[in-house]
């Protein structure tokens, strides 16, 4: 079995996998790209994930995360996991396919005539020096919202617990396939999140506004814009070695004291 081993800096977790995965006996080798592996292992948090998260799911390549940081609910497998008493079983469990798969949708994003790919979410959010935008969200050819706020954020069920849920916005079950709309700071009494099917692309109208996808900058729209969010064809495959670690994560990390 082949595996790539990516991560943003490379350091003692780091050494530590890859010097498993060289020594154990299980016909293990690394590889140098997601192209020619057959799994690939991220180091770090879930930003680390989004990084290689598109061609993974391009690929079709399942994806382990290993958690090195504060938080991480898609990076389900701790560094504590990987030292003694038993510090191969995870490879083993690799080896032998005994893990349970998480398959998270992507969006498709389509921003001043560019494509680009989200797992977790794009968001509107006003510049530094603007004023209050007004943001108009269609489904299909029916205008279903409209308001001022200082950004919007559509999100995939991945993206629940990412910005969104500091905006105020629910958990969402990873696996299901539905767009949620969050309002950043909106100058109103009356918002709460929408939830929308994937059958049918969504439309925010706005201007005077960055665009992010997945925490990168890919646009500022000075004009009056369309930002179109569809369901994307490809989908990540992520490897959940003990099973049901989602939950574990919101019990751990969101329900007690950050460490």
């Amino acid at each position: 079995m082949k595996i790539y081993v990516f991560t943003r800096e490379k350091g003692k977790i780091y050494d530590l996998v890859t010097k498993q995965i060289i020594n154990s006996p299980l016909e293990l080798s690394l590889v140098d790209d997601v192209l020619n592996c057959d799994i690939v292992i991220t180091i770090g948090g879930d930003g680390t994930i989004l990084e290689v998260a598109k061609e993974a799911a391009e690929l079709e390549k399942p994806l382990l995360g290993i958690n090195t940081g504060r938080l991480g609910f898609m990076a389900n497998l701790e560094t504590s996991e990987l030292t003694s008493p038993h510090e191969t079983d995870w490879l083993q469990r690799l080896k032998n396919s005994d893990y349970s798969i998480s398959v998270r949708m992507l969006l498709n994003v389509m921003v001043d005539n560019k494509n680009y790919t989200a797992l977790n979410d794009v968001v509107l959010h006003r510049e530094a020096t603007s004023r209050l935008p007004e943001f108009a969200v269609f489904r299909g050819n029916h205008e279903v919202l409209k308001l001022r706020a200082d950004g919007m954020i559509v999100t995939s069920p991945t993206g629940s617990t990412a910005y969104s849920l500091s905006a105020g916005g629910p958990i969402i079950q990873p696996e299901l396939e539905c767009f949620m709309v969050t309002a950043v700071c909106p100058h109103t009494l009356f918002n709460r999140p929408m939830i929308f099917p994937t059958n049918t692309p969504l439309y925010v109208r706005t201007k005077n506004v960055s665009a992010i996808v997945d925490g990168y900058v890919v646009a500022e729209l000075t004009v009056e814009s369309d930002i179109t969010v569809l369901k994307s064809d490809a989908c990540l495959k992520l490897i959940d070695i003990d099973g049901n670690s989602f939950y574990n994560s919101i019990h751990n990390k969101l329900m007690r004291p950050l460490k």
